[in-house]
């Protein structure tokens, strides 16, 4: 299916202004010195349309985003309301409707009295300000030496100086270095190459989360403020944690006086089936970091959800959280997030997920009789493909045989087969999907023929 294409001459417009001034982000833009930049123009429910008219069925939800699929006018509408009304007023000293309740809502949703609110641009801003917050709360309540983060191997939490220094990807990372220092890392959840443990889930996942106590430990517990942790691990592709790491990581951080942060700016609103991941996998945090999702894309917004007692040290006195953002719970964007929230409770969304996703599992699951494929993992509508050369020894590909496999073959073959996602190797090769959570079995199917064709001539190259 297609659909009407661009005036040539505003295409050609496009590619050429594209070319000359557009820095794209994550891009080599040395790519498309001699291919047209995919242009996206318009999107329908869980397809989008280039500007030569093709349809994608859009297995990313854009970039784990678009919970509730494109051209939803219900939300358009309630931004555009909003914007009559108030455009713009910032959260500095002053509120206004749509972020009040919001914020109430939110609350409502995230577990335990997880109950202040503290709104972003998007979800980079939140891990900044989540551990800026840890700093200054144990500056304010006598412990000004804990200052340190953990987080885990290949995890990605942002870009911004502070998420990056966090981040555990070191090729991200090594051309901004100096970064912000006293951050380590941890090993990851991933089950499928577990370097202890690999026939027993519950035993590797409490060595893993024990990980965390040696890090502690080593760096001495007076010095760590906080252990930062995505629900499910994204990048190096979907690691979902074993039975009881989560409860065993929450003893560690409740024994060292160590502070919980669910980086759920992927995982939170629908994606693993509820409003929050911690919710799913039983565990309460200190902090959830969360974005992408609250709008489902049609406005940016992230938000830094805390507990009251987070929120205890400035609420008599002198003190104030001295850090903010301009755009932080714009007036659009949270009103926005609330035309998303009744959409999500009116339809149903996160029932939806529950519903469909032993269905989307078991249906990627087919794949794993092509020798490329090695695992397939993940949790709700949030899965990682990984990719292998040798299955029955689970070798994986060198940089160069990647670097052929994913962007020289992968990533162009499957758009031009009519599927958005991403082919990636940030670790070991994988194929990540995401797609709306309006999908059901008929988008699957479509997604597994795909791939089934794909994956199978990839093979036939290796």
């Amino acid at each position: 299916m297609s659909s009407a294409p661009m005036d040539p001459a505003r295409a050609q417009h496009l590619q050429d202004a594209a070319r000359d001034h557009l820095w794209m982000h994550f891009t080599r833009m040395s790519a498309y010195q001699d291919h047209d930049v995919p242009i996206i123009v318009r999107g329908e429910g869980a397809y989008i349309y280039d500007a030569d008219g093709r349809r994608y069925l859009d297995a990313l939800a854009g970039l784990f985003v678009s919970q509730l699929g494109h051209g939803r006018t219900d939300l358009v509408e309630a931004g555009a309301r909003q914007a009559g009304e108030l455009a713009f007023f910032p959260l500095w000293s002053y509120a206004h409707p749509s972020a009040i309740e919001l914020s109430e809502r939110v609350a409502s949703f995230a577990p335990g009295d997880l109950n202040r609110v503290f709104f972003t641009s998007g979800g980079g801003e939140a891990v900044e300000s989540a551990w800026k917050l840890a700093k200054n709360y144990y500056k304010l309540t006598g412990r000004p030496m804990k200052h340190k983060v953990i987080s885990r191997a290949i995890a990605y939490h942002g870009t911004t100086q502070g998420a990056l220094s966090i981040t555990g990807l070191p090729p991200l990372k090594a051309m901004f270095e100096p970064l912000v220092p006293s951050t380590f890392r941890v090993p990851n959840t991933n089950m499928y190459r577990a370097p202890v443990h690999g026939d027993d889930p519950v035993a590797f996942g409490r060595w893993a989360a024990d990980q965390i106590a040696v890090a502690i430990e080593n760096e001495g517990p007076e010095t760590v403020a906080a252990v930062f942790l995505e629900p499910v691990q994204n990048s190096g592709g979907c690691f979902p944690p074993p039975p009881g790491y989560f409860q065993r990581v929450r003893e560690i951080c409740d024994e060292y006086d160590v502070l919980l942060v669910s980086d759920e700016v992927i995982c939170a609103f629908g994606r693993l089936g509820h409003y929050f991941a911690a919710e799913r996998f039983d565990y309460q945090p200190d902090i959830i970091t969360c974005a992408k999702g609250i709008t489902s894309g049609y406005a940016p917004l992230g938000a830094m959800i805390a507990t009251d007692r987070l929120m205890e040290p400035f609420l008599t006195g002198t003190e104030s959280f001295l850090h903010g953002y301009t755009f932080g719970g714009h007036p659009v964007s949270t009103a926005v997030a609330l035309a998303n929230l009744d959409a999500f409770e009116k339809e149903g969304i996160n029932q939806h997920v529950l519903d469909n996703q032993d269905g989307f599992r078991a249906t990627l699951e087919k794949l794993l009789d092509l020798p490329i494929v090695g695992d397939v993992r993940g949790e709700g509508y949030f899965y990682g493909i990984e990719l292998v050369k040798d299955k029955a020894t689970k070798t994986t590909f060198d940089d160069d045989e990647a670097e052929r496999l994913l962007r020289g073959f992968l990533s162009k073959a499957l758009f031009e087969a009519g599927l958005y996602c991403r082919a990636d190797d940030r670790g070991d090769p994988v194929i990540q999907l995401s797609p709306p959570l309006i999908c059901d079995q008929t988008h699957f199917d479509e997604i597994e023929q795909v791939l089934r064709s794909v994956l199978t001539e990839a093979g036939s190259m290796l």
